[in-house]
């Protein structure tokens, strides 16, 4: 691989002469693959049982839902799993952010700069429906993947912005727990995985990115609640984005703590640059120490017991439930809405959309949200109509009708999968689609054809 002449030279006066040699011989080695389970469908046990033994590896060490993928690996986006949602594709070493935020069930999180979704799926997955998760991303463009991994995940308690972090610092002042900055940076670690971000930093480098990430920073510390925690990352080697923003935001932020980090699988101290030795509390990862590409960590600390703002109510405060959606609750639904969904969520109707919602809309009034929380379904000529994402959260025993398409023709999984009508024996009316018990999607069936409801931006194209 042929890196900027200018590049090695600064790398060689960070880690010396010997270790970018190493550094070196690791790139010319090819990248390594995984993925991450998501324990709100399965466990890492039950998901190495759906594949043959020399497809997953070893556990990613820094995560422990990560899962190293042999070169025998078949192309695992392509697996019925995966469209379940069963697990996220991800680079190992960009496992470590959310995995080093201890988030807790009930926390409220902020993911502030979250697409695609990496990060908030893991995020989402640790919260276990219980709390509230606020992804943002200053591009709308890019947040719709950033929806499509919340539903495919099902995640029922998220709201998906797309503001800058100064539009939303004064509206959430002090009302996180949890607060994740995965900054965008030059991306010097991505280099073996995509070659093409060289062309990048040669145009922009490390400064265009450092003038970024001390913008963002502070406003992601005012967000923080007293005693919460504050993860920043990036997937850069430059300490002028990496320990300097950590240093000069310490300096300028008495009241927030540096807080060690597990240095397992050959994960690296930070560097003391300015004379402060806490900075070796940060984490670095390099592809010559560790089996994944190059990334940075700092956790962070607001000082004091935690204490989050609640200026305004949590949840939602008015509840209006369409009677289109009681009705085919009834008709659908073994249970209520209200023993599937989180206990805290109100269902509110938004033109023709029904959502259910967490948080009020007095809060979010001004901010441009791309999704108020779980889109349940829409009404349709006084009928409602079921989600892709309302699917996506419910098991087999929450509806009237499921059919498990693993049991029926075998190439049925993958005509649903496209989008194409099936025939046989279903039964009349919404039918839940799953395969081996994991919901892919809605059938609605009349006289044995099924009416194809799977999300068409989902559809395989194959």
């Amino acid at each position: 691989m042929k890196l900027p002449e200018s590049y090695l030279s600064e790398l060689n006066g960070l880690i010396g002469k010997e270790e970018t040699e190493q550094y070196l011989s690791a790139m010319e080695r090819p990248y390594v693959q995984a993925l991450r389970v998501n324990t709100l469908k399965t466990d890492p046990q039950t998901l190495r049982g759906l594949f043959p033994a020399d497809c997953l590896q070893e556990n990613v060490p820094w995560c422990g839902t990560g899962i190293y993928l042999s070169d025998q690996a078949p192309a695992m986006s392509g697996s019925p799993y995966y469209a379940a949602g069963l697990y996220y594709l991800q680079e190992p070493s960009a496992m470590a952010p959310a995995s080093f935020l201890p988030v807790e069930p009930g926390d409220r999180v902020l993911d502030l700069c979250a697409a695609p979704g990496g990060k908030t799926t893991a995020l989402g997955a640790k919260l276990q429906r219980a709390g509230f998760l606020l992804a943002n991303d200053i591009s709308p463009s890019r947040a719709q993947a950033l929806i499509k991994n919340i539903e495919l995940f099902g995640i029922p308690n998220a709201v998906v912005t797309a503001e800058a972090p100064y539009k939303l610092a004064p509206v959430f002042r002090g009302w996180f727990d949890k607060v994740l900055v995965d900054a965008p940076c030059s991306g010097e670690g991505m280099f073996r995985k995509d070659p093409t971000i060289i062309r990048s930093w040669e145009q922009y480098g490390s400064a265009y990115y450092g003038k970024l990430q001390r913008e963002i920073l502070p406003y992601a510390a005012e967000m923080t609640a007293s005693g919460g925690i504050l993860l920043y990352s990036t997937c850069t080697y430059s300490t002028y984005e990496d320990e300097e923003v950590i240093a000069e935001f310490l300096d300028a932020h008495p009241d927030w703590t540096l807080l060690d980090l597990p240095k397992t699988g050959g994960i690296q101290d930070g560097f003391p640059v300015g004379g402060r030795q806490d900075l070796v509390k940060c984490a670095r990862f390099w592809p010559h120490h560790v089996r994944g590409e190059g990334h940075f960590a700092a956790l962070l600390q607001r000082n004091g017991e935690i204490t989050a703002e609640t200026e305004h109510e949590f949840t939602a405060v008015r509840e209006q439930i369409p009677e289109a959606f009681s009705s085919w609750e009834k008709e659908n639904l073994r249970q209520s809405w209200k023993s599937v969904l989180p206990t805290d969520v109100r269902i509110q109707q938004s033109g023709d959309r029904v959502y259910a919602m967490l948080l009020d809309r007095d809060r979010m009034k001004g901010l441009r949200v791309l999704s108020p929380g779980l889109l349940l379904g829409e009404v349709r000529h006084d009928r409602f109509e079921p989600s892709q994402s309302f699917a996506m959260v419910l098991l087999e025993e929450h509806v009237q009708r499921a059919v498990d398409l693993r049991q029926q023709e075998e190439k049925d999984t993958n005509r649903y999968l496209k989008g194409e009508t099936l025939t046989g024996d279903y039964p009349d009316g919404w039918i839940l689609m799953t395969y081996d018990g994991y919901a892919l999607g809605w059938g609605k069936s009349r006289g044995g054809t099924v009416k194809n409801k799977y999300q068409r931006g989902w559809r395989l194209m194959k």
